[in-house]
């Protein structure tokens, strides 16, 4: 078995072109990604809590629609609405005073994981503000308080979530072409000949796989995430590797379906494009699953990247608890397990 890893490191590391490809995407194709994209928010949640329910605030309230903001959701005190944004129940918060309709000061609490969806929140509110009030009459004052990506750093989020697809990538494609170039070279009937047991012969493979994809996501989140745009970890780092390796086996399932069905590496290439780019655009990595459609929201569930990603962000960015993770582990645990034993269970069928 050891022999085996040996042996799938020397081969990896020998493809200049694969470990330079990789090299790139665990680094450039992150940094660009995280300084080169802007997201517009859609269907942001907003909590209410409002001392004066009269006047100009009631106003003000009923300028926030679709499909910009949904329905506003009352609160009854303030720490109610700091746990509705804790829980992701919304993103935005607003709190009127008692004497707003004199002091005219308005707390807005926005909840910054998500950095440029918060930032063009608040400027939609202020824009709302400002053409609803007369600026002759009235003097607005706005306190902003934005948890737990304090500067609204766009670069932060985006970077994880580029990281994330591609982690996803690169598991699916690594894990499948560690089978079928043993097809392409036509040594896959002498490795059924060796007398090694096949459950070896398949863990050995995806281990050593997970071992090299460990290397390459040392480096991405110690010189990218952390040297270079200064992501914080508000969490525990050695969460965030178990579920990464959790993912890796969740991921390396579908990996080994792919390389029952495939014959050549382009054929992976294909089949890894069709099942990637669906799990990536459900999984909330780029539009967040509260604004997307019923089904999709439905379909979100069901994607071990949605629950990988959520951990992920709740690690970095929340600093939330190991109580507070356990069910998205338990939940990505249960989908990897699933998805694990159906492809090996395929690929079993070759050996």
């Amino acid at each position: 078995m050891i022999s085996i890893i040996i042996k799938e490191f020397l081969q990896f590391f020998r493809n200049k072109g694969l470990v330079l490809f990789i090299l790139y995407a665990f680094t450039l194709d992150i940094y660009i990604a995280a300084t080169g994209i802007k997201i517009k928010p859609q269907n942001i949640g907003v909590g209410i809590l409002d001392y004066t329910n009269k006047g100009i605030s009631t106003k003000i309230i009923s300028h926030l629609h679709k499909p910009e903001f949904k329905k506003p959701i009352y609160f009854y005190n303030e720490n109610e609405l700091k746990k509705a944004i804790y829980n992701k129940k919304i993103m935005i918060g607003l709190i009127f005073d008692n004497d707003f309709d004199k002091t005219m000061h308005l707390k807005i609490i926005a909840d910054a994981t998500a950095a440029s969806q918060a930032q063009m929140a608040i400027i939609y509110l202020q824009n709302i503000l400002y053409n609803l009030l007369p600026k002759e009459k009235l003097r607005l004052d706005i306190a902003s308080h934005k948890l737990f990506n304090q500067n609204s750093n766009t670069p932060w989020f985006m970077g994880l979530s580029e990281f994330m697809s591609v982690v996803t990538m690169i598991i699916l494609i690594l894990s499948a072409i560690t089978f079928v170039k043993e097809k392409e070279k036509g040594t896959w009937d002498i490795m059924l000949l060796t007398p090694i047991d096949s459950k070896k012969i398949i863990f050995a493979k995806l281990l050593s796989q997970m071992l090299i994809i460990s290397i390459f996501m040392v480096i991405a989140i110690g010189i990218i995430i952390f040297k270079v745009l200064n992501t914080p970890i508000n969490g525990n780092l050695f969460l965030f590797f178990i579920a990464s390796f959790i993912f890796f086996f969740a991921l390396s399932g579908i990996g080994l379906f792919i390389a029952s069905i495939s014959n050549t590496i382009l054929e992976v290439g294909q089949y890894s494009g069709i099942i990637m780019m669906p799990m990536i655009f459900l999984s909330g990595a780029w539009t967040p699953v509260y604004s997307m459609n019923i089904v999709n929201q439905f379909l979100a569930y069901f994607s071990p990247l949605y629950y990988y990603i959520e951990i992920t962000q709740d690690i970095f960015f929340r600093g939330s608890e190991i109580y507070i993770l356990i069910p998205k582990l338990l939940m990505l645990t249960l989908i990897g397990i699933v998805l694990f034993y159906l492809g090996y269970r395929k690929i079993g069928k070759l050996f």
